[in-house]
């Protein structure tokens, strides 16, 4: 197959592929947690991470020439599976993507079912002293994928959604600004979330995050319990209900100049600074003893003088 040549490089023509997924803009408020419409996944990062992850999942791909060099796996893929794929302009891939800021590839994918969250399956990541993060709230999309690569970064395997409106679905911007890292998470939806917080407290430590109130981070008490983090709506917080099941509340002290940090932000703080506190505080081993000291004391001799 020729890159070269965009009219023998694939099975469509540009005009009815742009119209095939071209679809209205819809603000984060509108967004429901799932969608059917197909994905416009965007970007080298996280076009990457699907097609390591999940290729199955891509209907369409397309890709401006300069990209060649980088997606030529992607295109043997597609072929396997006997799936379009095509060389674009510029203009026309920003017509298929929906925006400018496409990076010169835009792969047409499945959405993910977002499961809802059990107690049991729950509890047993407690077991494992996996902490978790709950978004209650957060309405925009660019958070939710910023947020998103924040845990895949730091190695969290899970991320919650829960069922309050104005929380922002896995949109084509979520993915983008996750840059990959939506496809190295589960993303459940949690619903009742009150009642699941108070359910899950024997397993898990339920800290809720506030800007003017609660404990400095730094002063928050260790637990043998991992933590499950809660974050709020970017303007109005937590809602009153999901505070009162928090077992603590902490807030991230500054200068006073600014008045607070971005919520993606506040993730990365919280996840570095829990994930320390959580390695300084788990058993560590005994130290080894040396061999000669450990025969001697087993054999009950004391050494010679």
């Amino acid at each position: 197959m020729s890159h070269k040549n965009p009219q023998t490089s694939g099975r469509f023509n540009s005009a009815s592929a742009s119209r095939s997924v071209r679809e209205p803009r819809q603000t984060p408020d509108a967004e429901t947690l799932t969608t059917d419409k197909p994905l416009r996944i965007t970007g080298y990062p996280a076009v990457a991470a699907l097609f390591r992850t999940q290729p199955d999942r891509v209907v369409r791909f397309f890709y401006e020439e300069r990209m060649i060099p980088r997606i030529r796996d992607f295109c043997a893929c597609m072929a396997g599976q006997r799936r379009p794929y095509r060389m674009l302009d510029t203009e026309e891939l920003s017509k298929v993507a929906g925006t400018i800021r496409h990076g010169g590839i835009v792969a047409v994918a499945t959405p993910r079912p977002l499961s809802n969250l059990s107690l049991q399956q729950t509890l047993g990541w407690a077991r494992s002293h996996q902490p978790l993060f709950v978004l209650d709230g957060i309405g925009n999309t660019h958070n939710l994928g910023a947020i998103a690569r924040t845990l895949a970064f730091f190695g969290h395997e899970h991320l919650i959604l829960s069922d309050h409106p104005a929380q922002a679905g896995l949109s084509d911007s979520a993915y983008r600004v996750a840059e990959g890292g939506l496809e190295y998470l589960e993303v459940f939806r949690a619903n009742r979330l009150p009642a699941l917080l108070h359910a899950l407290q024997p397993g898990y430590r339920i800290v809720g995050t506030a800007l003017d109130r609660g404990i400095p981070l730094e002063e928050l008490p260790v637990d043998p319990r991992p933590p499950l983090v809660l974050l709020g709506n970017e303007e109005l917080g937590l809602p009153p209900a999901t505070l009162k099941a928090c077992e603590s509340i902490v807030r991230i002290q500054g200068k006073g100049v600014v008045q607070s940090l971005n919520v993606s932000a506040t993730v990365a703080i919280l996840a570095y600074a829990l994930a320390a506190a959580g390695q300084a505080s788990a058993p560590r081993p005994a130290p080894a003893i040396p061999h000669k000291t450990r025969t001697r004391a087993h054999q009950g001799k004391r050494p010679r003088a």
